[in-house]
């Protein structure tokens, strides 16, 4: 009975240590929640998929050169709850894009908000 006892204590807690850096993925830490920056974009790319959905767009800096971004979003399960599919964006579409830009200089931002071709906010969550 102890060594049952005991074997299980080590799971939960290997279990524990192995699920650290999970919850450390979904963290904001990377991103200057403080600073958003929004953009004026044309989407390059819009990627569907587990663990996160990725739009990639363009944006032209102050001196008229393109500069090629992408944004992290929720889960697709998470966004497919809020309204979104695989067909909500497309390449060539013109969107307005804010986010949290990475830290470290990347072209790169966690999503805070996305309003669509048609003018309509893409919502983030579920009503």
């Amino acid at each position: 009975m102890r060594n049952k006892l005991l074997a299980l204590l080590a799971v939960a807690v290997g279990l524990g240590v192995a699920s650290g850096p999970l919850v450390a993925h979904h963290s904001t830490t990377s991103y200057d929640t403080q600073h958003p920056v929004t953009f004026a974009a044309t989407v390059t790319g819009f990627e569907f998929v587990i663990p996160h959905v990725l739009i990639h767009f363009e944006v032209k800096d102050e001196s008229g050169n393109v500069k090629k971004w992408t944004a992290l979003t929720a889960p697709p399960q998470k966004l497919y709850r809020a309204g979104w599919s695989k067909k909500s964006l497309k390449p060539g579409d013109q969107i307005t894009i804010t986010g949290a830009p990475h830290k470290e200089g990347r072209k790169e931002m966690a999503l805070g908000k996305l309003v669509g071709p048609d003018g309509q906010e893409l919502r983030l969550e579920a009503e």
